[in-house]
């Protein structure tokens, strides 16, 4: 306790708002934790963080804990009490909504539950736990609900990690409905098994097939409506990658929309841009591959490569034409929308000594795309060398 005193009055010398958390607080005896929050509020906590650290906890012995500091600690109103819960027993959303009956103030976690170990409280679930259950928590919060499903959507691209169909409010069958039964009740009476709508959550059914034969204005009409304002210069080099991707699908779906806005979010500096990919294979011969990169000094550099399948031929003749000798520490393909001319999405881990770095590539074709994630990645790579030298 003096440690922690100490540690709040150093932190008030510099900081207005301080948040004092409390490690495995679900765990610690009832006694210690009153008197630990207590002494935090003498000494200017403005938030008082109570965390489920290791996700042991089942809902009423959770919200009991909030309900107890609240009846018990002096002064208790002066601050805010905060959840923060981990999902090892799964039962991370339902411990946080517990949290806000017993009196919680403030809700912590992530988008898609991301978070270490099993994950943290899906933000998105506790969001909407309130929204369609308003009359029984009597809470509410600021969030845009609107923005939750491309939130989402931003959040797996940029970390590679795929959101499972069956996940609640964000998941590809979130709002699917497959069984007889089901497909006839909601054809009669919505309601009957949806207790939210998509639109809530931002997701739109496509009022306008886009395909090869769509003009620029369709195009605009529907990125306003997904939520992208482009300037001209913008949505003419947008609609110069629609209209290729349009060459290759027969439609094209919203997802394949945000893929294609959202593949340059990050702005890297492109030492090496893939020009062009040639692949032999056959399951009675060796894969080999050839590649065409571009450098940003205009060198163009060719190598043709063997592996052990066509990706790793492809990685091993970009890897000698570039010179860059790294580590393939995860690679992951997933599919952006549905059908056989579907887009893949290929996300890939490398490292260089201490270096980590991610990269993404899209394409109908998922050798393509492997190759694009694969000098995306070495682009990040380069990058952080050059910071690392200033």
């Amino acid at each position: 306790m003096e440690t922690a005193q100490a540690a709040l009055r150093y932190a008030r010398q510099y900081f207005s708002k301080i948040e004092f958390s409390c490690e495995d607080a679900g765990r610690t005896e009832i006694d210690f934790l009153c008197e630990m929050t207590a002494m935090a509020i003498r000494e200017g906590a403005s938030v008082v963080n109570i965390p489920d650290t290791v996700g042991y906890l089942y809902p009423y012995e959770y919200g009991n804990i909030f309900k107890t500091l609240k009846e018990r600690v002096p002064d208790i109103e002066k601050i805010q009490l905060s959840a923060h819960c981990h999902d090892d027993l799964g039962m991370a959303t339902a411990n946080s909504l517990a949290a806000i009956l017993g009196g919680a103030d403030q809700i912590e976690g992530t988008i898609n539950g991301i978070g270490e170990r099993a994950g943290n409280t899906a933000l998105e679930e506790v969001a909407m736990a309130l929204e369609t259950r308003s009359e029984f928590f009597g809470a509410k919060t600021s969030l845009e609900l609107s923005e939750i499903a491309r939130t989402s959507s931003l959040i797996s691209r940029l970390t590679g990690m795929v959101v499972p169909g069956n996940k609640a409010i964000v998941g590809a069958n979130a709002f699917a409905h497959e069984s007889g039964i089901h497909q006839d009740g909601m054809l009669k009476e919505k309601t009957t098994y949806e207790i939210m709508s998509p639109e809530t959550i931002g997701l739109k059914e496509s009022k306008l097939v886009l395909g090869k034969h769509s003009g620029r204005h369709a195009f605009r009409e529907r990125l306003i409506e997904l939520g992208y304002k482009l300037d001209d210069e913008q949505l003419n080099e947008a609609f110069a990658k629609f209209k290729v991707l349009a060459d290759k699908k027969k439609d094209v779906t919203d997802q394949d929309l945000h893929a294609l806005l959202q593949e340059k979010l990050v702005d890297t500096p492109e030492a090496y841009q893939l020009q062009a990919i040639h692949v032999s294979y056959g399951n009675e011969s060796t894969p080999t591959a050839k590649v065409r990169i571009l450098t940003a000094d205009g060198k163009t550099l060719e190598q043709e490569s063997e592996g052990n399948g066509s990706v790793d031929a492809i990685y091993n003749a970009i890897d000698q034409a570039t010179g860059e000798m790294v580590t393939l520490s995860d690679y992951s393909i997933k599919s952006i929308s549905y059908g056989k001319d579907a887009q893949g999405e290929v996300h890939v881990v490398m490292t260089q000594e201490e270096l980590t770095v991610q990269g993404r590539g899209v394409s109908t074709d998922i050798l393509e795309a492997s190759a694009r994630a694969y000098v995306d990645a070495l682009n990040r790579l380069i990058e952080k060398k050059e910071i690392q030298k200033l």
